[in-house]
């Protein structure tokens, strides 16, 4: 028999679909900050995106503070990173990729 922590169970996947929104956020940060550089963006436009991202921050990080989950989130986060890298690697041959993402990190 299994036995089945329900808040365990309940804060992994809380932590792994906020890590999975961070994700999603860094992404559109990103984005919109290359559309900024080229010149994509009007002036308004640029202040409406900084809003809404900085409104997503605060969503985020209330979230994570109310429901206890700040280290559930940067666990899932690091598994994550410790994966990419991994697969990275192997795909590339390169071990080189593991350390400069692994100094990168500190």
């Amino acid at each position: 028999m299994i036995n089945i922590n329900e808040d365990n169970l309940k804060n992994g996947v809380l932590g792994l679909v906020l890590a999975v929104v961070e994700i999603l956020r860094d992404a559109l940060q990103h984005q919109a900050i290359r559309r900024i550089e080229t010149g994509g963006l009007s002036d308004e436009e640029v202040e409406r995106l900084g809003l809404a991202l900085a409104d997503l921050d605060g969503a985020i990080e209330g979230i994570k503070r109310e429901q206890g989950l700040g280290q559930a989130v940067q666990s899932v986060r690091d598994g994550l990173d410790d994966l990419v890298n991994d697969v990275v690697g192997k795909l590339t041959g390169a071990e080189q990729w593991s350390l400069e993402t692994a100094g990168a990190k500190r």
